[in-house]
């Protein structure tokens, strides 16, 4: 682990296999605050992103629904309870945030709904065509290679189905961009250095979140890793969007 005090590395400065290392320490060391700092830093707006997200899920075929990415699970228990009549997989590459879900998926009642996996995105351990939507919440933007994640999504989507990607992003307006930059490098380290225990790692998520695609160049790339009328949803001025490609 890294000592107190010393900075992760900008995401400009490190290959891919170093920034998935960071990428797993840093989640493996905030997921007791994890979910309060979410709720907290976006004043909730963050759980009506996600059951927006759901919201625009649709199944028909094999109605079940995969959450990559799922950290503590706020996706799939999301899902599993708009959508009582589906079953959900959670997967995660980090083994202390499955294990945060797990608690959160059995206190909830969802055990026999949701099951949790440990796996990689890059090569998710499941068959092809074997969901009717997939999604990813905040965390394509952690993964270097994202055509080969969106792929890597689609190829376990059944015709038809949905890859839906919830993501942090910049504001469009340059105004707001502007006050989304202050926010980002000086009030969220702050604030993460009062309640997070690894208050580094809310720089350099920030820092993630500044280097993302621009809204059209990740829709370009949805389209590029093989789907077709890719939608783009604009949620709270621009500082979260949701991007649904659809599998032909």
């Amino acid at each position: 682990m890294k000592s107190p005090g010393k900075r992760y590395p900008s995401v400009k400065e490190i290959d891919d296999y170093h920034r998935i290392g960071i990428v797993r320490e840093i989640f493996s060391t905030i997921t007791g605050k994890y979910d309060f700092l979410n709720h907290f830093l976006s004043l909730r707006r963050d759980v009506a992103w996600r059951r927006f997200t759901v919201e625009q899920m649709r199944f028909f075929n094999t109605y079940r629904f995969v959450d990559v990415a799922t950290g503590t699970s706020d996706l799939a228990i999301e899902a599993a309870m708009q959508h009582p009549d589906i079953q959900v997989i959670g997967l995660d590459f980090v083994r202390q945030m499955l294990g945060q879900g797990m608690k959160k998926i059995q206190s909830k009642g969802l055990s026999t709904k949701i099951d949790l996996i440990k796996g990689d995105a890059l090569h998710i351990p499941l068959p092809d065509k074997s969901f009717d939507a997939a999604g990813v919440a905040f965390g394509i933007r952690n993964i270097p290679d994202k055509i080969s994640a969106l792929t890597e999504l689609r190829r376990v989507v059944a015709p038809g189905g949905q890859v839906l990607v919830l993501e942090l992003t910049l504001p469009q307006t340059e105004y707001f961009k502007v006050l989304y930059h202050i926010y980002l490098n000086m009030i969220l380290p702050l604030l993460a250095r009062v309640f997070s225990p690894n208050p580094d790692a809310y720089h350099y998520l920030g820092e993630s979140i500044m280097n993302f695609p621009s809204v059209k160049g990740f829709a370009r790339m949805m389209k590029d890793a093989g789907f077709v009328e890719v939608e783009v949803h604009t949620l709270t001025l621009g500082i979260c969007h949701l991007f649904i490609g659809h599998k032909p």
